[in-house]
């Protein structure tokens, strides 16, 4: 059983227009007194928050199985941690809003937490990624959905989660270079149809991160949402999951440090940034920041 006291954006679809930012922590800055403020004003149809390690360890606490996201290297592919210490997806129905509600929350942290980026993402075709493929396919739906993503009832942190973000950024000009039958055997799926190839290579990115595969299975609730600006474009990755171990066995095994085989998004895709955070449950329409002693 899961409870019902998850920040409500959490498994919500996405958003026609959404937005991704990352604070740092100002050092020497009144913290405490800032999440305070955020705690009293985010309103909960904002969009989701997260917590990172750097924030909780400067309050001086503990989150348990909250960790700071690792930096891996494999044969020719490497995936960077950019950790930063709040993390806030912001949705919306346009961009103006979104910019608003940003400076609101800026406002709000009063420097002791700064902006470091902000990233504008979007729906494309109906749900898919750049690449023209279903983004999403094997996500757990309804009551599988808050099992895979929420921790559950009867533990301390029930109803919080975990998020795990990652900015992959896309080569469509070397994608769009392969032939058809090539793009299937990297995704591990037909394009056409969204049917998964049962004899695609093992390299393929759908025989890679086959959430059954692992031992225990790996579900997790993908939230995922294309960005693009005039020279660079791909998808930022947003994925909820009860224990960031799920995600990070997917991780290991992409880069290939179980069995040597790497994962054939690499082959024109590569991730910019990558961090972990805790989003907290709610209370009384509020998030709920106790267990930071707040």
């Amino acid at each position: 059983m899961t409870s019902d006291n998850s920040q409500p954006c959490l498994l919500a679809a996405p958003p026609p227009v959404g937005r991704s930012l990352t604070f740092r922590v100002a050092q020497g800055a009144d913290l405490r007194s800032a999440l305070k403020r955020l705690q009293g004003d985010f309103a909960l149809d904002w969009g989701v928050i997260g917590i990172g390690e750097p924030v909780v360890r400067a309050l001086g606490r503990t989150v348990e199985g909250l960790r700071v996201f690792p930096s891996l290297a494999g044969a020719a592919c490497t995936i960077p941690a950019t950790q930063q210490g709040l993390w806030c997806f912001l949705r919306g129905q346009d961009r103006g809003v979104l910019f608003d509600l940003t400076e609101r929350i800026r406002t709000l942290l009063d420097g002791a937490l700064v902006l470091d980026d902000a990233l504008d993402t979007f729906v494309y075709n109906g749900g898919r990624d750049l690449t023209g493929y279903v983004d999403g396919t094997e996500n757990p739906r309804d009551e599988a959905a808050r099992e895979a993503a929420l921790v559950p009832a009867g533990h301390p942190l029930m109803g919080s989660s975990f998020v795990a973000v990652q900015r992959w950024e896309h080569d469509l000009t070397r994608f769009r270079s392969f032939t058809p039958d090539r793009r299937d055997a990297v995704m591990g799926r037909r394009a056409d149809t969204n049917d998964e190839i049962d004899d695609a290579p093992v390299s393929a990115h759908v025989k890679r991160s086959a959430q059954e595969s692992y031992d225990p299975p790996a579900f997790m609730v993908r939230r995922s949402m294309p960005w693009a600006d005039a020279h660079r474009q791909g998808l930022e990755f947003i994925v909820y999951i009860e224990s960031l171990d799920r995600y990070e066995r997917v991780l290991r095994r992409m880069v290939g440090l179980d069995d040597g085989i790497v994962d054939a998004l690499f082959t024109f895709s590569r991730p910019l940034t990558g961090g972990y955070y805790w989003c907290p449950p709610v209370h009384e329409k509020r998030l709920n920041l106790s267990s930071l002693g707040l």
